[in-house]
């Protein structure tokens, strides 16, 4: 056994060879099979889709705000993956009564890598983890460097909740050389009107496929009341930290390419 740290400061004492892990975030559900640690892998939210053809044979355990924790119990884990904005502390502190429980935090490009090498070091997975890593930055440190002026990110409609401080998705809009006004409000996640809108004078304004599915007929419901904005439909995914950073690099290039 091992005594370890984790992102948000708790002491975590777990096997220093897991063979039965349960993760409740998508982006380590995907990042472990990256990593090749998809052996040690036997449950899953039902939002942990990825990598398609793969994830599905793991048993489902429920949502990332709700779980089974009685289904939980029956599977036996001997570690449990967590992620604090993804996850309730309600859930940890239920879980931890099962099985030790490592909560990440990422909420900048940097906090992303350092989750691969934790995952790395949790599962004895660390050169391929650090394989990620390298590729990740390197495609980060690719993209064209320039300042782009005032931008918004949207994620959700009825209300309107736009992306805002301490988020992964604000530190990548930073690295494409944006400004995101929406960082001074409160809270991480925003909810925003028409008129705050409008006061921003957003340059750009991107539409997220997820987690609410905006698309084409979207556009013109906002072009409405912003029309001196560029309304952009961006990949949501493309968005994620783990994995999902190292694909990354070449969407975001193409897509400020096109701004």
């Amino acid at each position: 056994m091992r005594t370890i740290t984790d992102h948000i400061g708790r002491q975590v004492t777990c096997s220093t060879q897991p063979q039965r892990i349960i993760s409740i975030c998508p982006a380590i559900t995907e990042t472990l099979f990256a990593i090749g640690a998809e052996e040690l892998l036997i449950g899953r939210t039902k939002y942990c889709i990825f990598p398609k053809g793969q994830v599905e044979k793991l048993t489902a355990v429920g949502g990332t705000k709700q779980v089974d924790i009685n289904l939980i119990k029956q599977l036996k884990p001997d570690l449990i993956l967590a992620e604090k904005e993804e996850n309730t502390a309600e859930i940890v502190t239920q879980l931890e009564q099962i099985a030790p429980v490592f909560v990440a935090e990422v909420q900048a490009i940097e906090d992303g890598h350092r989750l691969i090498e934790t995952l790395g070091m949790l599962t004895n997975k660390n050169n391929k983890a650090t394989k990620l890593v390298q590729a990740s930055k390197a495609g980060f440190a690719s993209l064209p460097q320039q300042s782009r002026g005032l931008a918004g990110y949207v994620i959700w409609r009825k209300p309107y909740m736009v992306v805002g401080d301490t988020t992964y998705i604000h530190d990548v809009l930073a690295r494409l050389g944006f400004e995101n006004p929406f960082a001074q409000l409160d809270g991480r996640y925003p909810i925003v009107s028409q008129e705050q809108f409008k006061a921003t004078q957003l340059d750009v304004l991107f539409l997220a496929s997820e987690p609410f599915p905006y698309s084409e007929k979207h556009i013109a419901e906002f072009q409405e009341f912003l029309p001196h904005t560029k309304i952009v439909l961006v990949d949501g995914e493309m968005f994620w930290y783990g994995a999902k950073m190292v694909e990354a690099s070449s969407y975001l290039t193409a897509l400020v390419k096109q701004l």
